[in-house]
């Protein structure tokens, strides 16, 4: 007979030393007195959730131009989320305006749009904030949100009823009356049979044409905004604009009362410029030549144009000055040269023969009385000789 080992309970571990006087004094508290306590705890506890200070919600209107389905109470949200709740809803002449609040935990932009926002045709619809906060400032309480920030979701009756407008439009007692649409469409079939290659190819070719036009959406904007630009620049010179269109109109009007004059002229250009053909290729060698000529010597103008430069900065101080040293009166140039040995003229004049070099040819100047030679005496200016023109027109000859 095989015995079963015997199931003991684990045994619990021993509680430490210094709980055993806290569980002793716990016994002896009465019943009635931690139901007591307890009662307390738990009122204080709802005490202070119901009363603790929360931050007031932000508060905010908005005009829709109409508020199917949404009612006091119906969610607000960000993204999907709720935020808030909707606290009133009231019609105020064409508009509804309807007031709901946010916690402040979820910042929204100042100028952020409401849309009311339908998830189905049957269930209760919301107010939806766009777009999500990023930065800037945001909503405060007592902001309203017109109607041109708002939008509301199209109605099923109202895409129903267009719809039946429109049947009705082209039925038979519309555009169809007299059978003129079923025509069309007979018409149209009849030149589309065949044809649907040729169709698809050109509706390929226009969506590649309207991506082309897609990527050089910038340029075309651009240009766009310059013929903008160029548009009110014309409106802001209007009155510009017109003087000269009249001003072209005359000078129309005076061109075509010359046009028998404009005629000859052209006409006379054209013999003209006929007879210089004929002259250049008659003498094409020599004006070869004469233009190779022509390159030498602007070449050597070119070459000293430095000096010419100098020349032209220098001639009007040059000029000036000889117009201050001509004497009219006596029709001389007043200058001073400066020569060494002026007081001996016999000197100079003897070293002027010998040279500087040669001092064997004193006899030369012995002989002819050179060293004896005394300066002359009378006016430092000269005088005037008869018949002769004293003016600077004179002198330059």
């Amino acid at each position: 007979m095989i015995s079963r080992p015997s199931l003991r309970r684990p045994r619990r571990p021993a509680r430490p030393a210094w709980l055993a006087p806290l569980g002793a004094r716990l016994r002896s508290v009465p019943p009635r007195l931690g139901l007591v306590a307890g009662i307390l705890v738990v009122a204080l506890v709802a005490a202070a959730v119901v009363f603790w200070p929360r931050p007031e919600p932000v508060r905010v209107t908005a005009d829709f131009v109409r508020a199917v389905g949404l009612f006091p109470g119906s969610d607000v949200r960000i993204l999907g989320v709720r935020v808030g709740t909707v606290t009133s809803v009231e019609p105020e002449g064409d508009k509804v305006r309807v007031a709901f609040e946010f916690t402040p935990e979820h910042p929204v932009p100042a100028d952020a749009r409401a849309a009311v926002v339908a998830p189905s045709l049957v269930s209760d619809r919301y107010v939806q904030l766009l777009p999500a906060y990023t930065a800037g400032p945001r909503m405060r309480s007592g902001a309203h949100i017109p109607l041109d920030r708002t939008a509301v979701p199209v109605e099923l009756d109202r895409v129903s009823q267009s719809l039946d407008d429109l049947m009705v439009a082209l039925g038979p007692k519309g555009a169809n009356s007299e059978g003129a649409l079923t025509r069309v469409l007979r018409t149209g079939a009849a030149n589309l049979d065949g044809n649907g290659q040729a169709l698809h190819d050109t509706t390929q070719n226009l969506s590649l044409a309207v991506q082309t036009f897609s990527q050089g959406r910038g340029d075309l904007f651009g240009t766009v905004k310059n013929l903008n630009t160029f548009t009110e620049t014309l409106a802001t010179n209007d009155t510009k604009v017109r003087r000269l269109n009249t001003n072209l109109a005359s000078v129309s009007t005076a061109l075509d009362d010359e046009r028998g004059d404009l005629s000859a002229a052209l006409a006379n250009l054209a013999v003209a410029l006929d007879e210089i053909s004929g002259f250049v290729k008659d003498n094409r060698a020599v004006l070869k030549d004469d233009v190779g000529r022509l390159a030498d010597v602007t070449g050597a103008v070119a070459a000293k144009r430095k000096a010419l430069g100098e020349t032209l900065d220098n001639a009007p101080a040059a000029i000036s000055n000889l117009q201050l040293a001509y004497d009219a009166a006596n029709g001389t140039l007043d200058t001073r040269a400066t020569v060494q040995g002026a007081d001996d003229p016999g000197l100079l004049l003897c070293s002027l023969v010998t040279g500087p070099t040669n001092t064997g040819n004193t006899t030369l100047c012995d002989s002819l009385g050179l060293l004896d030679l005394k300066v002359p005496t009378g006016s430092s200016a000269g005088s005037l000789l008869k018949g002769a023109d004293p003016t600077l027109g004179g002198l330059l000859g």
